[in-house]
């Protein structure tokens, strides 16, 4: 079955079953004799609303297993003896959700209460009644159900196991890559970035000690190398930010923020509304969002100050952090691998991000996180 077809079935699958069944018992009631008494009417609506009520059995199991059992005793109380093939439908999907225990309680309760429904139908013995409800509902058949429904919920509980195992084990090597990658960079480059970088401020003291012109190059270079040591420090930083360390949220903004102040920039917080459950998820990556776009001012914005907003909003989460830098619409750079990977954690989570220039000068990101999406 193709990727679309399964995906129809998984849609209208049910409301297809329950159309089935419900004909397939109306046509039975209709094809027996003697069943046009004054109780027909609601015999077949009973008939019907038993195989119709199928259509929810994934979405409320034990309502419908209730609807069907009534409708089963309903109709053979009204004269029509039709198995009750929509509450064995009803049983499979119960027990399927995990109600085996509502699922045999309310069986044993329509099994006893059949006999009286087939008395009620019309003029019986005893003997009668209870052949007649032995015919309706065979216990065999009851039991098949079950445990068909049983024997497919232990299926799919042992397919989700078998996919959570996948999925950590997946996770545990991208870990176990990741930190294997920070290793390697911090004993190939961490070393040799040092030196180079003592080994340039250590040329600069020696010039201005002896009173010397700097060479602009020499300059240039202690620059970079103090800007590759905090690149790399940021980077490894981030290679073994994992899952053991403690998870960074809206609690740890401020601290963001006061960072940014030893720098010399003027910058401020608000936090706008009532915060709500915000999923852990959506609190990290406002984090990074705030910590990516505080230290991009820092490097590169030439700004005084900063402001950051968050407005805690019922659905929403909106953050904003505005510089008064010297970036403009006719000057702004290509996005960086900084800006590229707010965007994809932003996208992710089915939100919105947009980082441009400002007309009057400076630079703004502005991201909406859903709450109620985000698992």
């Amino acid at each position: 079955m193709s990727a679309g077809a399964s995906a129809a079935w998984a849609r209208y699958g049910n409301g297809v079953i329950a159309v089935g069944v419900a004909a397939a018992l109306l046509v039975t009631g209709l094809s027996q004799e003697g069943s046009a008494t004054g109780r027909a009417v609601l015999g077949y609506a009973l008939l019907v609303a038993g195989g119709l009520a199928l259509a929810a059995r994934r979405r409320a199991p034990v309502a419908v297993l209730g609807a069907t059992g009534l409708c089963s005793l309903g109709y053979q109380a009204a004269g029509f003896d039709v198995p009750a093939v929509a509450y064995l439908f009803a049983v499979y999907a119960a027990v399927r959700a995990g109600h085996r225990a509502v699922t045999v309680a309310m069986s044993v309760v329509v099994l006893a209460l059949l006999p009286l429904a087939a008395l009620a139908a019309g003029p019986h013995d005893t003997g009668e009644a209870f052949a007649q409800a032995r015919g309706a509902l065979e216990i065999a058949w009851l039991i098949a159900a079950g445990a068909a429904g049983e024997a497919l919920r232990q299926a799919e509980r042992r397919a989700d196991e078998a996919e959570r195992t996948r999925e950590e084990t997946a996770r545990r090597r991208a870990d176990e890559e990741r930190l294997r990658i920070a290793r390697e960079l911090h004993d190939s480059l961490t070393h040799q970035i040092s030196v180079i970088k003592v080994q340039a401020e250590a040329a600069v003291h020696v010039a201005r000690r002896r009173g010397e012109d700097v060479p602009p190059s020499l300059l240039a270079i202690q620059e970079a190398g103090r800007e590759a040591s905090r690149e790399l420090r940021a980077t490894l930083e981030a290679l073994r930010d994992d899952d053991t360390a403690p998870p960074r949220g809206l609690d740890d903004v401020p601290e963001l923020v006061e960072r940014v102040r030893t720098y010399g920039l003027d910058a401020t917080l608000t936090v706008e509304g009532q915060r709500h459950d915000v999923p852990a998820l959506v609190q990290r990556t406002v984090y990074r969002i705030v910590q990516e776009s505080l230290t991009n001012v820092a490097r590169h914005a030439n700004a005084t100050t900063v402001s950051v907003r968050i407005d805690c909003r019922p659905h929403t989460l909106a953050i904003r952090v505005v510089d008064d830098g010297t970036a403009t619409p006719a000057t702004a750079p290509p996005p960086g691998l900084g800006l590229l990977g707010m965007r994809e954690r932003v996208t992710a989570l089915g939100g919105r991000l947009r980082s441009a220039p400002r007309d009057g000068g400076g630079f703004a990101v502005e991201a909406e996180l859903p709450v109620d999406r985000a698992s």
